[in-house]
């Protein structure tokens, strides 16, 4: 199951250069995590300060 990520996002960018496949991108106002892409090994959360991402 892909990961999501939450309205808390901050649009900070550490989940981005964290995602080995390269699945997250930058939206309007948040970050965005393609659920095709996502490998759902949670590297984005553990570097999320606001613990955006989320297991869907």
């Amino acid at each position: 199951m892909a990961y999501v990520i939450s309205d808390e996002c901050i649009a900070c960018g550490a989940c981005a250069g964290e995602c080995p496949v390269g699945a997250i991108t930058e939206g309007d106002g948040k970050f965005e995590i393609n659920a095709d892409e996502c490998l759902d090994c949670g590297a984005c959360a553990s570097v999320c300060p606001v613990e955006a991402p989320k297991a869907e």
